[in-house]
């Protein structure tokens, strides 16, 4: 017993202590939760409707004998866009022209009748009788000249009915009647249509729920702006304000349509676009972000992995107000000047060891992790 005491003393002391191994450090990158002040939004998908849109038609019958305008391009309200042959209205105005000047003629002699029988009557060399018919014929005379007037007007606007201009500024459509046909009163699609652009507008719609905020800040002067991008929502096509807040809520999806209008001066809102809709709704003043990347679902809600001094990590429940334009706006969970990881979480788990990496390796890192979350 003794000597086999003394063989395991000498084979334990020989044998060297396992030493633990160290802790893996996963490679991370991240980010500062910082403060500033953020806008607001509420979100929408809205459809741009023409500011104005006309059927430039016809109110005469005739042959077109121009086409003045270009199918597409801009047109200022009062420019020609079609003539229409002028000849047989020309002649009809001639036509009445002629018979006013006639009559004129004859109201001129009839006056003159009227001035010496006025003579005659006082000297007894002329009856009553001729007198009163005398005066009867002046004023017969002078209501026909008025007739003459009157269709001469007419004809003046019948006249005027041959050149086709644009009521509207605006943008042209594609032509309908062609040069050397008759157009007509009665054609459905008219001429052309002319579509007014600048300024225009967006219908667009959001849950009912955010109705009262809403209508709170519209009590105040400064209209709400709108932010106009596209379907995408990477371009910004144009900034507006809220015009009005439609006077009923749609049952059937219980959302509240609201109009905006924008100046358009670029043109990248066109009729009948559908776009996303962003209603400024107030600025949140030293709020909370951290890039976009950082929040993370699982089944209790939303959370980001904390990298605490010691660089392990911890999973932290917060509560997201919005996302914007690559960050999110917390409404709590986080402290300012918190770092929080940004790429990366798909390896850890509380309490991990992290190492976090910048410059180019924090660039490879985010790319490398974009690959992965694309490959399904």
């Amino acid at each position: 017993m003794i000597a086999g005491g003394g063989a395991f003393a000498a084979m334990h002391k020989a044998s060297p202590r396992r030493q633990q191994a160290p802790v893996p450090s996963m490679p991370v990158v991240a980010g500062t939760v910082s403060t500033q002040d953020v806008p607001i939004y509420l979100r929408g998908i809205g459809t741009v409707i023409a500011y104005n849109t006309d059927i430039v038609r016809s109110q005469i019958q005739g042959q077109l004998t121009q086409i003045a305008f270009t199918e597409g391009k801009a047109v200022h309200a009062g420019d020609l866009l079609a003539q229409i042959d002028p000849r047989p209205f020309q002649a009809q105005l001639d036509q009445v022209t002629a018979t006013r000047d006639r009559d004129q003629a004859q109201l001129t002699n009839a006056f003159a009748n009227l001035g010496r029988y006025t003579q005659l009557e006082g000297k007894g060399y002329a009856t009553p009788q001729l007198l009163d018919t005398q005066k009867a014929q002046v004023a017969q005379l002078q209501n026909a000249v008025k007739s003459d007037d009157a269709l001469i007007e007419q004809a003046q606007v019948q006249l005027g009915y041959t050149r086709l201009t644009s009521p509207i500024s605006g943008i042209t459509g594609v032509r309908q009647v062609d040069v050397g046909n008759i157009i007509h009163p009665s054609d459905p699609n008219g001429l052309v249509v002319v579509t007014q652009i600048e300024p225009i507008s967006l219908i667009f719609t959001l849950p009912e729920t955010d109705l009262p905020q809403i209508q709170q800040q519209m009590t105040k002067e400064t209209p709400l702006k709108v932010l106009a991008y596209s379907q995408d929502d990477k371009v910004q096509l144009d900034v507006g304000k809220v015009d009005l807040i439609n006077n009923e809520i749609l049952q059937t999806t219980g959302a509240v349509q609201l109009k905006a209008e924008f100046p358009n001066t670029a043109h990248r809102l066109w009729p009948g676009e559908l776009v996303n809709a962003r209603l400024l709704l107030d600025t949140r003043q030293n709020g909370l972000t951290v890039p976009a990347g950082a929040v993370q679902q699982g089944q209790q809600g939303f959370y980001a992995y904390v990298i605490k001094p010691d660089s392990t990590v911890e999973a932290r429940t917060i509560t997201v107000a919005q996302t914007s334009n690559g960050q999110a706006l917390i409404d709590s969970g986080l402290a300012a000047n918190e770092q929080v990881v940004v790429d990366g979480q798909y390896k850890l788990q509380p309490g991990s060891h992290v190492t976090i990496l910048h410059g180019k390796a924090a660039a490879e890192a985010a790319a490398q992790s974009a690959q992965q979350i694309a490959i399904p």
